[in-house]
């Protein structure tokens, strides 16, 4: 069964691959860089940067991190939206031999302590916009290092000073903080050129990514996405598209967040493999300006979740936007629902293709190939080189058309969880990762999403573990018993639900919401709370989600 994709396969969409046909993605990123040198790699808020200047940029941030007191192997965090600075400072990390620790920006405090202490990060890059929830945590973390930058430190004078001063000054979006010692990444970029950098023998299994993740058990962990991972990962996807995407003729648009998986794999590293344009949205919540934005380039390729494609849609101006050029739009992260993807496909004339990851597989398993017929509601094909079998509660197979839990075997498969063996065994066995994730598979080979047999919620494509939601609502000397559940939602597929047993009936819903907002990320924040008297629970007083669910 697990091999029953390969009877139905198209081998001339894309052949077997060699993970271990590079060392490490600094071999891919070094050949890219060298081959489309005059090209344009990255464009943000107007400014352009060619393969060449990050060649150079990131090189020189590698020397300085290597002359700074860091050695190989240690983890470095960024805290970054999408700027040009990301990429820079995001290979440079890995020229140093360094391993990449991406955080979320709009963690708090709490959340950032926790990433910082468990990676074990010696240093951060950081945008000042956030530099106050740091400075908040710095001492009690093994942090000695801190790059700051500002939003537009990479744009040309005068407009770097005019996105400085209005994002600082006119929007007040860089609350006051205080990190002594902390140096400019402008000037640290800028410094590395009177060092030597010296390229370290970096190995395919050493750690390029730590990615943390819900995961599918506990709470928040390190997958250990090694260079191998990450390898065999762009190496099945670049074979899936090698086909469609045109030398110099393509233009791939990153709204998604580069410090998610997805869009570090599907967006950046793919594209920067192809020689291809890539141009970083920075506020994708902003639809209207993301639109202008879209409107001044011939883009062919748009990553995304269904919220950001359903956002689109809804936008004034999108549908008179020129996409004569424009290829596919490519699903990941969460479930297309089947109505956005017919109305994309009727605006743009072109088709959503869906596909299927998670951050332990680097994150990509399956793909609806642009080549073949597309199967609406299907997750698509299994990358080449990936194993998937679908299990019962009992271990063994299904058939055709049948739910069970995915279990997927490939190069792209994580190391494990950092420094937590237990969590790792209980979802590797043989190197077969089990998902958490029910699902069919038709004779064809399509497999389809059923359900997941865990208990994450979804939201706008990032894992929400209940069981952090709870703990921060039981925070409150208020609240006696608490359960969270996601609830279905039409624009970010689910929201976080409360089910809260009152110590004292004033209460209200509103406060319990704002309570959990000073302490979690704005995705994770409950939506809506319901009171009750008592919450359903096990013989042995566990409560019991699947109930309230119903």
């Amino acid at each position: 069964m697990e091999k029953i994709w390969l009877e139905h396969y198209d081998p001339r969409v894309a052949p077997e691959i060699d993970p271990d046909s590079y060392s490490s993605i600094v071999d891919i990123f070094e050949q890219s860089v060298e081959k489309f040198a005059d090209r344009t790699a990255f464009i943000n808020m107007g400014q352009s940067i060619t393969f060449g200047e990050l060649d150079r940029d990131s090189k020189q941030f590698a020397a300085y991190l290597q002359h700074s007191g860091l050695e190989k192997g240690d983890a470095v965090a960024i805290m970054s939206p999408n700027v040009l600075q990301y990429p820079v400072a995001m290979f440079g990390i890995l020229r140093a031999g360094m391993s990449v620790v991406n955080v979320n920006p709009l963690y708090t405090a709490r959340e950032l302590k926790h990433q910082l202490n468990d990676s074990g990060a010696k240093a951060i890059v950081i945008v000042e916009n956030f530099a106050c929830t740091l400075a908040e945590v710095i001492n009690e973390t093994q942090v000695e290092q801190v790059f700051l930058t500002q939003l537009g430190d990479m744009l040309p004078a005068p407009k770097k000073w005019i996105v400085n001063f209005v994002v600082k000054y006119i929007k007040k979006m860089v609350p006051a903080f205080s990190l002594e010692g902390a140096v400019n990444f402008i000037d640290a970029v800028k410094q590395g050129k009177q060092f030597t950098y010296t390229r370290p023998d970096v190995t395919s299994d050493d750690i390029a990514f730590l990615q943390y993740t819900g995961g599918t058990t506990g709470v928040s962990k390190g997958a250990m996405l090694t260079h191998r991972n990450m390898v065999g990962n762009l190496e099945q996807v670049s074979g899936i598209i090698a086909t469609v995407v045109e030398d110099g003729e393509d233009v791939v648009v990153t709204a998604l967040p580069l410090y998610h998986i997805f869009a570090l794999l599907a967006s950046c590293l793919t594209f920067v493999k192809f020689g291809t344009p890539n141009l970083l949205i920075t506020n994708p919540r902003d639809m209207p300006a993301f639109v202008k934005e879209l409107s001044k380039y011939p883009f062919t390729i748009l990553p995304g979740v269904n919220t950001l494609f359903n956002g689109l849609l809804n936008t004034p101006g999108f549908a008179e936007l020129d996409f004569s050029k424009f290829k596919f739009g490519l699903g990941g992260g969460m479930a297309v629902q089947r109505p956005v993807a017919e109305k994309w496909e009727k605006v743009t004339g072109k088709v959503l293709l869906e596909g299927y990851g998670l951050t332990e597989c680097s994150p990509v398993v399956t793909v609806n190939p642009p080549q073949l017929e597309k199967y609406k509601g299907s997750i698509g094909l299994p990358l080449p080189s990936t194993e998937i079998k679908l299990c019962d509660e009992d271990g063994n197979e299904v058939g055709f058309g049948e739910p069970g839990e995915m279990f997927v075997r490939g190069p792209q498969v994580m190391k494990g969880y950092l420094n937590r063996p237990e969590a790792t065994a209980e979802i590797l066995n043989d190197g077969w990762l089990a998902t958490g994730d029910i699902a069919t598979v038709d004779e064809q080979g399509y497999f389809y999403i059923v359900d997941r047999k865990k208990d994450m919620i979804l939201v706008s494509g990032f894992n929400v573990f209940p069981n952090e939601v709870e703990e921060v609502a039981a925070m409150h000397e208020d609240v006696l018993e608490v359960a969270a559940i996601g609830e279905p939602h039409d624009v970010s597929g689910e929201v976080v639900k409360l089910f809260v047993v009152r110590k004292n009936s004033s209460v209200t819903e509103k406060a319990l919401i704002e309570h959990c907002r000073q302490h979690l990320t704005g995705y994770k924040v409950p939506k809506m709370v319901e009171f009750r008297d008592e919450l359903p629970k096990s013989n042995v007083g566990k409560i019991l989600r699947k109930e309230l669910r119903k």
